[in-house]
């Protein structure tokens, strides 16, 4: 299983489902763009909630803003040639932002996500305004023929949200994952995936750049 986590947004706990996808599928972490290393980085967020390998990111950033912005601070580009995946048959790869989040030279994530050529994952929100964005997510990957083998839900159940997500964007709600009061090792081990994110993650395959 090789699969590319994204976002509606920032901040929308990319990294939660990331860290949790690796602790019940025994997969690797890796985080290609890193922009902001404090108080710490992704990389290390996970290596500290779940007991798995996270490999280096290819490109580190101190400033946390847009990649391309926070690169042009240090006098850097980014080039999508320079991103490798790892080596390894299990493998959760988490996006900076949203799809559209600016890269530079006219690339966005959305680029980076076709060059790796793994299906990706849409992680969503169940706040006001998520059926907007998930909507036009879901529309910009298969735009460029992303396979997407579904949305998991975080922050809150909602059913109308799920439903509402199914029916206008012709994907499936795999896991709602409710509001959690704090995150641990222990909260992330409880959180069972459902049958439906074990069935659609079985058959799941990658390929590099």
């Amino acid at each position: 299983m090789r699969v590319f986590v994204t976002g509606t947004d920032t901040d929308i706990g990319k990294t939660l489902v990331s860290a949790w996808l690796c602790r019940h599928f025994g997969c690797d972490y890796f985080k290609p763009v890193q922009a902001g290393l404090l108080p710490r980085t992704d990389s290390e967020w996970v290596k500290t909630h779940v007991n798995c390998h996270t490999h280096p990111e290819s490109y580190r950033f101190r400033e946390p803003a847009s990649p391309h912005y926070a690169a042009r601070l240090e006098g850097q580009s980014l080039s999508l040639a320079q991103i490798r995946l790892p080596a390894v048959p299990r493998l959760v790869v988490e996006g900076a932002g949203g799809v559209l989040v600016p890269l530079g030279e006219g690339r966005t994530m959305l680029d980076l996500i076709r060059a790796l050529a793994l299906p990706v994952l849409v992680v969503a929100s169940t706040r006001l305004g998520t059926l907007n964005h998930t909507l036009l997510t879901l529309q910009a990957l298969r735009s460029q023929g992303i396979p997407v083998p579904g949305v998991i839900l975080n922050g809150g159940l909602s059913d109308m949200t799920a439903q509402t997500i199914e029916d206008y964007g012709g994907t499936s709600v795999l896991q709602q994952l409710p509001l959690l009061p704090e995150v641990t090792a222990s909260t992330l081990e409880r959180l069972e995936p459902s049958a439906a994110l074990r069935a659609a993650l079985s058959n799941l395959s990658g390929g590099g750049v």
